[in-house]
């Protein structure tokens, strides 16, 4: 069991509650401040008979109607059903998960004015893995994640649809087979639920743990596409980066030189003077995304950690104020910054498939012995080739773009949310890039036979063999580019 307190979370916290499934429950501190903040609402609306926005007022452009007191709670329902406007294809159920316990971190702070059992409500669906149906077309990412949030919240209601023991199924349904009642919302909870930045964090999140995942193993088959290739050991050279010390640039050659000790490959005579950029230049690559994942991190962390709806309550200071927290600027920008980062990592990868392919430094032309008979791995590469192509594509910059809502009030939005599926799609291709360069480097390595390179890329490439064999002979191919993306899963 893990307790959502007002500490927050971390990276590592989240990756163990994913992979692991460990249930949620609230930290006594957050209860108490999520019941502190729902009193303070309570007695500011009998006492305070102006207009505060979202709270006795429409929303966006319509925030000059005014509600009545009977009518608050009809108000959230309204608004609950009304934005449930999403389209595309659905959510991949862990960013589900992800929404989820985000959404509870959010309002774990008592900043929101929400009732404590709405918060434990969305706990339950956590722990039960009841999964609201989420879309990923809708969200402009100001005024927060609206269409998105909508549907993951929905069910709270007993409206929309949720994954259940396997079945898709009215959420309705789910409710009454679990003896439940449908949250009975209160003013301002239905804003508070739909606001803020759960679908871009969640994305985020899930992206930056591949990143995290598949930039380690972008350096180990680098390493073996160097042992491959015959490559030199000299770009890594502690000296050439204590000059030029980017913080990934550093650890990349450091992490080179460990995975190599022991290579008698690496440590023969070689003809040539000097590599490609593609190998010559792995730390100051590989480095620089490894510091842009670093940076995405750091903005998301504060993120995750952070009330994103509005209005905000501030009891200690008697405040209730209307602001733009739900903003997705800052994540747009971060995102578009890890997309272009994984895929670089993705372009230096297909380039150095292509030199082993290439029939270069006593290599076979496309890495099979009777070359013309058979194509052997020609196709992989023009398979890399293609998903690098469509990675540029989708690095133009979504947070460039903006487009005016709401009938002008919501004039400037992030596109925060386009910049948060887009990133995934990179993540994944990146993954099928690097499946691809390991299949061919661990198929160039058999040609370097009888001598071996160093234990850590023996064992690696022992791994990999049981899921993917020497390719003797044309066979047919997208199966084990399929098991090396497996191999390779996060």
């Amino acid at each position: 069991m893990y307790s959502i307190s007002l500490t927050g979370l971390d990276f590592e916290t989240i990756e163990r509650i994913l992979r692991e499934r460990i249930p949620l429950k609230l930290s006594e501190d957050a209860k108490q401040r999520i019941r502190e903040g729902r009193r303070y609402l309570d007695l500011k609306l009998k006492e305070h008979k102006e207009p505060i926005y979202g709270i006795n007022t429409g929303f966006g452009s319509l925030y000059n109607k005014s509600i009545n007191e009977k009518d608050l709670g009809a108000l959230q329902v309204n608004l609950m059903k009304s934005h449930a406007c999403g389209t595309g294809d659905e959510v991949h159920p862990d960013i589900v998960r992800l929404m989820l316990l985000l959404k509870i971190q959010g309002l774990s702070y008592g900043n929101s004015g929400v009732q404590l059992q709405t918060v434990e409500r969305l706990i339950d669906f956590f722990n039960k893995d009841i999964l609201p149906v989420v879309y990923q077309q809708g969200s402009l990412g100001a005024s927060g994640d609206l269409a998105p949030l909508a549907h993951l919240c929905l069910p709270l209601i007993g409206e929309g649809e949720v994954d259940y023991q396997g079945k898709r199924l009215p959420a309705s349904k789910v409710l009454q087979s679990l003896k439940w009642k449908p949250i009975a919302l209160q003013s301002k909870e239905g804003l508070a639920l739909l606001n803020g930045t759960q679908f871009m964090s969640a994305h985020g999140v899930y992206a930056v743990l591949q990143a995290m995942h598949l930039a380690s193993m972008a350096d180990i088959i680098a390493a073996v596409s160097l042992e491959g290739f015959d490559g030199r050991i000299d770009p890594f050279d502690k000296s050439l980066h204590r000059i030029r010390p980017h913080q990934g640039q550093i650890d990349v050659a450091e992490n080179f030189r460990s995975m190599l000790k022991g290579s008698q490959l690496i440590k023969r005579a070689k003809e040539h003077v000097q590599d490609p950029y593609s190998f010559r230049c792995i730390p100051q690559v590989h480095g620089a995304s490894r510091d842009a994942i670093q940076y995405a991190a750091n903005v998301l962390h504060v993120e995750i950690n952070a009330v994103t709806d509005n209005p905000t309550i501030f009891p200690e200071e008697d405040k209730i104020l209307s602001g733009g927290n739900f903003h997705g600027q800052p994540l747009a920008l971060a995102l578009d910054f890890l997309a272009m980062a994984l895929a670089e990592l993705g372009s230096i990868s297909e380039r150095r498939t292509y030199l082993l392919i290439s029939g270069q430094r006593s290599l076979p032309p496309f890495l099979v012995a009777n070359p013309g008979l058979h194509s052997g791995f020609m196709i992989p590469q023009y398979s890399a080739a293609s998903i690098v192509s469509q990675n540029k594509q989708l690095c133009t910059p979504a947070s460039v773009d903006s487009i005016v809502s709401s009938n002008g009030q919501e004039d400037h939005v992030s596109m925060g949310a386009n910049a948060a599926t887009k990133v995934v799609r990179v993540a994944s291709n990146l993954q099928t890039i690097l499946a691809i360069e390991l299949f061919t480097a661990a198929q160039a390595l058999e040609f370097r036979r009888p001598q071996k390179s160093s234990p850590v890329i023996e064992n690696f490439v022992t791994s990999f063999r049981k899921r993917v064999s020497f390719v003797d002979e044309d066979r047919v191919l997208y199966r084990d580019i399929e098991s090396a993306r497996e191999f390779l899963a996060w």
